[in-house]
């Protein structure tokens, strides 16, 4: 089991992509495989599908990678066990490796992307309940991370949801349109299938896509089905990644400005020499998970459109850690994302603080407009405030006076009086624009789209 699996990964992402689970969905494919053959009038021993059942659910793993170590092939030690333990030879008939395992991977594909799913959905609502409970909350924007104009923590969560949000319909998208490969035989033709039951290999297909509810399955694969689909599904998952990513990125700076700190657990510990330190540790894995994210990206393109002819292996080993790492470590951003909002801390008082210290400064453009409206011309006005900018800066550090204001009221090439000056100090909430109004607005969106699900109710279980 990989790293991301041990120390990442949730018991339900786990489950999905263990090896247990993997064998039996082969099992039951076997035996449904058997049944519409029988449907169809090729003749099962008696009682084989019987025994078959009898003994799916009995996966000794020691046992079959002790058969792979002989026969050197993963898929035939499989069906050797499960032979075994059953008594017949009638399970694989007709069928190729691909039959058995593309199929079964894109069933785990297509559940995990169903639990990745309803975990964005839960984020989504969180962060559409943050919007609406700060929207009103100034406070500093920033541009290159120096500070701008005003904005509030509501529309900086509105912003994030929206991201996501795109995100995650792009991904129900991709559940809609997900294929099965279906039953297709050795290089995708059914010929051993038509061998056996005629031509109505179609049955085939019919009776996996009932049993698995996928709504269609390829037509015309070759041995597998494109690789390029895999790529699909990886690059919508680091495409859902990069709003919890930015959300981590953001409260890694709040928390350096003091503005905001993850929750502390009971007996936690945030610096192992500086008692005092909170560190966004949470956020910090966030970051570094999403990296690795975008490294499966790129191994996922590595094997798209390299199919030799109808087939070949060359694929195989990188698909065995892309396809659920992947899954893994976006199961991980997204659980850890709402932990981490769960129990964030917002420091409203230090969030007024840094804005009254900053705010002259954001007056700048309004002050630009009302020169250029006096008949300053605009370039000439932006060189003024500029200097004025700069040397009020200086005097903040030197005397901890801001002096900005001061200075563009006694500055004549400015065309600004004390009046104009009085007038632009309005509310700092007044100065966000539609801030407020977009929080609410993103807000309102979710929450009537996804509202009805009840997916706030989910807590993760963060692992260290």
């Amino acid at each position: 089991m990989s790293i991301l699996a041990d120390r990442y990964a949730s018991k339900a992402m786990l489950g999905i992509w263990s090896l247990e689970k993997k064998y039996l969905l082969e099992r039951e494919l076997w035996i449904l495989i058997m049944k519409a053959q029988s449907s169809q009038g090729f003749a099962i021993p008696s009682g084989a599908i019987d025994d078959y059942e009898k003994v799916k659910s009995k996966i000794n793993l020691e046992s079959i990678a002790s058969r792979e170590q002989i026969l050197r092939h993963d898929v035939k030690a499989r069906i050797e066990e499960f032979n075994s333990l059953a008594g017949h030879q009638s399970i694989h008939l007709g069928l190729t490796s691909r039959d058995v395992t593309d199929n079964v991977e894109l069933f785990q594909i297509r559940e995990s992307l169903r639990l990745i799913e309803r975990k964005s959905i839960s984020l989504l609502l969180r962060l559409a309940s943050l919007a609406e409970k700060f929207a009103d909350l100034a406070m500093v924007g920033r541009t290159h991370n120096v500070p701008a104009q005003v904005t509030t923590l509501g529309k900086r969560y509105a912003t994030w949801a929206e991201e996501l949000l795109f995100a995650t319909r792009n991904l129900q998208d991709l559940l809609d349109r997900l294929l099965l490969r279906g039953i297709k035989g050795a290089l995708g033709t059914s010929l051993d299938q038509i061998e056996l039951i005629g031509d109505t290999t179609e049955v085939l297909d019919e009776a996996l896509l009932k049993k698995w509810g996928f709504s269609s399955a390829l037509t015309s694969s070759s041995q597998v089905y494109p690789r390029s689909m895999d790529f699909e599904v990886v690059s919508a998952l680091a495409q859902l990644s990069a709003a919890p990513s930015t959300i981590a990125t953001n409260i890694r700076l709040m928390s350096g400005f003091g503005l905001v700190a993850e929750g502390f657990a009971k007996g936690q510990v945030g610096s192992s020499a500086m008692p005092h330190k909170v560190n966004p540790r949470l956020s910090e894995r966030i970051n570094s998970l999403s990296v690795i994210l975008k490294g499966f990206v790129t191994m996922a393109a590595s094997i798209s459109g390299e199919q030799w002819n109808e087939g070949d292996v060359a694929c195989s080993a990188v698909r065995r850690v892309v396809l659920p790492d992947s899954f893994y470590v976006t199961d991980a951003i997204l659980d850890t994302c709402i932990s981490i909002l769960d129990n964030l801390e917002v420091f409203e008082s230090e969030i007024s603080l840094e804005l009254e210290k900053h705010l002259p400064l954001m007056l700048t453009t309004r002050i630009l407009m009302l020169a250029v409206k006096n008949g300053v011309g605009r370039e000439e006005a932006h060189a003024m405030l500029k200097s004025h900018a700069r040397e009020s800066q200086a005097d903040l550090l030197k005397t901890g006076k801001q002096t900005f204001l001061e200075r563009v009221e006694k500055d004549p090439r400015l065309k600004i009086s004390v009046s104009d000056i009085e007038a632009l100090m309005i509310s700092p909430l007044e100065l966000a624009g539609k801030a407020p109004h977009q929080a609410r607005k993103v807000s309102k969106l979710i929450s009537g789209e996804f509202g009805g699900n009840g997916a706030p109710s989910y807590s993760p279980e963060i692992r260290n």
